[in-house]
């Protein structure tokens, strides 16, 4: 299966730059199955060139989504997809680095369509997409939007596939470089990794743990990491890998808690990120000297205890928008508006006043408070039940007086909900600030099977 994409931007720079429109037709190798197009607001004014260009407005994006708000919708349409697209380093650039920006990392097989028409309709003078489409006859609607310039580009791939006589595609789609890998790594170990949820990790020759990662499918995982040339960074850890071993967590929750402690206890080489701590920015609260209840970001100092932690700046900023939406909350006095008078959300009436002082302390406080509740325990002790490592087994997370206890495994049919004998299954873990994040955005997002409360 393949996605098509197209995306337009503010310029041509994913480091600078934003995008503004995005446009993904998924293929099955002979038709159409599926798309998503949307424009997209990139949180910045869109040059004059750009906007003659493509015909893009600052009104048009004004009201579109921003790329966090579709960026789950892209990573589920494009799943296990390969990534196509005319001059695919600088579509998956941007795609990559704006994911980047939200603290995840974006990886698919990539078929560049300017490549593969090098290769298989050689000797024209030109082989951008408009002069492709010239020579070939292919019709392009919209040209320079992403849609128009996707469906042309889906024509040119059909096209593609009809000459690839000699199956180039499908090679270049399965290819997978092993290049400058360890001459002590044994590549059989491929075929014992599991296709199951847990953590893996890598030695370098001395039996020293470089890497720690946790992934839902091991030896999916493993494998891009032995396959992955997109960095100097990623060149250099595969050279180094010359064994690699695992741990079958059942649970993605236990994956994450175990992995996060993994690379405390190990500090590996290729972690340094996470070593010192994998969210490094919060979302904090305090009163001001008008009595109102602010929120605001920084930096995990250690000093005081934020309310959530992220990844990154840009993803704390995006989370504390969706916040400032869903409680009606005014962006001014959650420092995501600076000005001296009103925000501008007071002028469209999506603010109450309380930067003016229009709205009272007391009743701009109950909903943040209202907005705070959804960053604590419902309850202070509790059992978190979840998937176990086979089917005869579950998991199990204690939380007592607030404080993360550890996890372990009971088989259900000897157990029988028996509160004492599952506690007795926890292995103690350290608690940490990582880890309540950890709890906290699973619990969120209500993935674990149920909560047994004590």
């Amino acid at each position: 299966m393949y996605a098509i994409i197209d995306i337009e931007t503010t310029g041509g720079s994913y480091k600078n730059e934003s995008i503004t429109e995005v446009a993904i037709f998924i293929h099955d190798g002979k038709k159409i199955v599926d798309e998503f197009v949307s424009l997209v607001n990139p949180g910045k004014g869109i040059p004059y060139f750009i906007t003659n260009l493509t015909g893009i407005t600052n009104e048009m994006v004004e009201d579109a989504p921003a790329f966090y708000e579709i960026a789950k919708k892209i990573v589920e349409i494009t799943e296990d997809k390969i990534f196509v697209a005319h001059n695919s380093s600088f579509d998956y650039g941007f795609i990559k680095n704006e994911f980047k920006r939200l603290g995840y990392d974006y990886s698919r097989k990539q078929l560049c369509t300017v490549k593969l028409s090098r290769k298989l309709i050689p000797g024209l003078k030109s082989y951008s997409l408009g002069n492709l489409c010239n020579a070939l006859n292919i019709e392009i609607n919209d040209r320079h939007r992403a849609a128009g310039d996707a469906l042309a580009t889906v024509k040119l791939f059909e096209l593609l596939l009809e000459k690839d006589k000699n199956k180039l595609i499908n090679k270049q789609a399965k290819k997978l470089s092993f290049k400058g890998l360890n001459s002590l790594l044994d590549l059989s170990i491929l075929k014992r990794l599991p296709k199951k949820t847990g953590v893996y990790y890598f030695y370098n020759n001395k039996n020293d743990i470089i890497y720690i990662g946790k992934s839902k499918n091991i030896r999916k995982r493993v494998i891009s990491h032995l396959s992955n040339e997109s960095t100097s960074k990623a060149i250099e850890m595969k050279s180094r890998i010359a064994d690699i071993d695992y741990e079958i967590t059942g649970s993605e929750l236990i994956a994450l808690l175990l992995e996060s402690d993994e690379i405390k206890k190990h500090k590996p080489v290729f972690n340094r990120a996470q070593r010192r701590s994998t969210f490094t920015t919060g979302i904090f609260s305090y009163y001001d000297q008008n009595s109102y209840l602010r929120l605001h970001i920084g930096k995990n100092s250690g000093k005081d205890s934020p309310l959530s932690s992220f990844s990154s700046q840009d993803e704390a900023k995006n989370h504390l928008f969706n916040l400032v939406e869903e409680f009606s909350l005014c962006q001014k006095l959650c420092g995501l508006y600076i000005t001296d008078g009103a925000c501008f959300q007071y002028h469209i009436n999506q603010c109450k006043g309380a930067c003016i002082g229009k709205e009272s302390a007391k009743d701009y406080n109950q909903r943040v408070e209202k907005a705070i509740e959804k960053y604590e325990y419902q309850q202070n002790n509790f059992l978190i039940i979840d998937t176990g490592r086979n089917d005869d087994e579950k998991s199990v997370i204690q939380i007592e007086n607030g404080k993360y206890q550890g996890f372990g495994y009971f088989e259900p049919k000897y157990v029988n909900n028996n509160i004492e004998q599952l506690k007795e299954s926890v292995k103690s873990y350290p608690d940490n600030r990582d880890v309540q994040q950890i709890i906290r955005g699973y619990l969120h997002k209500k993935k674990q099977e149920r909560i047994i409360l004590l």
